[in-house]
């Protein structure tokens, strides 16, 4: 039964140390993903009002790309001889964030508390980019092209908070139910 994150073996040109640096660095990011999947169905099944329909239909895009993308990152872990652990379990207790904690509610305010979901996933991506740059440009490319994506989820979820001005409803807020209750308003 594997579960050190130091691998016995490696891909080519990359030392056991840094392979286990890079699996680290990527089991935070398979957490966050696996996280996201969940959250994205969870507002898709809870979300209400009459942007229902125009926020049910684009979660669900957003959800298969993100789970192809833990896809992705628990194949590289793998391939680094790492163990990827994808079960709640592990979820649970090796994630640095709470729960989504917003219910039933209109599709506004789920917006504005995804937008602040999705500036956490992507500042952890973009420090994982910084550090596994110094160590593997392969693993690097995997997380570029995921955060793309993710850059782009976030500007879908941040056209519906966004006034013509250019100002988003959410202001300054920093946690999920406040950006949902500034949205809402």
């Amino acid at each position: 039964m594997a579960s050190t994150s130091t691998p016995r073996y490696t891909v080519p040109g990359i030392s056991v140390e840094d392979g286990a640096k890079l699996i680290a660095a990527l089991s935070v990011r398979l957490h966050a993903l696996n996280d996201l999947h969940l959250t994205l169905k969870h507002v898709h099944w809870n979300v209400v009002g009459p942007h229902f329909i125009a926020v049910h239909e684009m979660l669900d895009p957003q959800v298969d790309r993100v789970r192809a993308m833990a896809d992705d990152v628990a194949e590289r872990i793998s391939a680094l001889g790492g163990v990827p652990k994808g079960t709640p379990g592990a979820l649970v207790a090796e994630r640095t964030w709470d729960d989504y904690s917003i219910g039933r509610a209109d599709a506004i305010a789920h917006l504005g508390a995804l937008d602040v979901v999705y500036t956490g996933v992507i500042e952890g991506y973009r420090a994982a980019i910084d550090k596994v740059g110094k160590f593997d440009p392969a693993t690097e490319d995997i997380l570029i092209e995921q955060v793309r994506d993710l850059d782009q989820f976030q500007w879908f979820v941040r056209a519906h908070l966004e006034s013509a001005q250019g100002t988003l409803s959410t202001g300054d807020a920093s946690t999920e139910v406040d950006a949902a209750r500034a949205a809402a308003e």
